[in-house]
């Protein structure tokens, strides 16, 4: 049943992606446009690259918290809207919050609708959804970037670890998040189309995350 408290919610959900951490946060400490350096994208990956860790680690973990907020608004919607808590439609409705939060990161109607590629977003978003499942996306993450020092890569293949986690290692039985998590695997794939073409081309620039940016 669609009511007015749930299509706010949606509403709700993609402004708070919209949020244009890497933009205002390196506008307002920097005067810099991370988005007009580096890969272009309003996303931690590049504020770690334009601008170092100080201001990477702030912008990642806020982009992963818009996701995680954006996920549990399920919880205000009330289960007379959205029924139990552990029903398959409670866990459509947060799908549908995370995904318009993802949205909102991509299209940011605060920076011009020119946003980052929801990476971090969607992790918050899993998080809320299966924790053990983002959790062994994370641990994939770390050892892929550990060894080629490529996020793009590490990105996508944590991507491609989360659905076989949620219908293999930690089942979930509700056919959406399955679905969903192939989604995931197709929207990494198209957001990182010009960071698999410089990887195949050994084009794609290396990134230490906890080297000190160099001015």
């Amino acid at each position: 049943m669609i009511s007015i408290y749930s299509i706010t919610a949606l509403i709700l959900a993609y402004l708070c992606g919209s949020i244009p951490t890497a933009v205002w946060i390196g506008l307002s400490f920097y005067g810099i446009d991370v988005r007009e350096y580096g890969s272009g994208n309003a996303g931690a990956t590049n504020t770690f690259r334009v601008l170092g860790k100080q201001a990477g680690i702030p912008v990642m973990l806020i982009d992963i918290l818009k996701g995680w907020t954006a996920t549990n608004l399920a919880y205000l919607i009330g289960v007379s809207t959205t029924g139990p808590y552990n029903s398959v439609a409670f866990t459509n409705y947060a799908l549908a919050l995370g995904i318009a939060a993802v949205m909102g990161h991509l299209f940011p109607v605060f920076a011009g609708f020119r946003g980052g590629k929801g990476v971090a977003t969607l992790f918050g978003m899993i998080l809320a959804i299966n924790l053990h499942a983002a959790l062994l996306c994370v641990v994939v993450f770390i050892v892929v970037l550990l060894i080629t020092k490529y996020v793009s890569l590490s990105s996508i293949i944590a991507g491609f670890t989360y659905p076989i986690g949620v219908a293999f290692i930690f089942p979930v039985y509700i056919k959406s998040v399955i679905i969903y998590g192939m989604c995931i695997c197709l929207l990494v794939l198209v957001t990182h189309q010009k960071n698999i073409e410089r990887l195949l081309k050994g084009k794609e620039s290396k990134v230490n995350l906890f080297k000190k940016k160099v001015t």
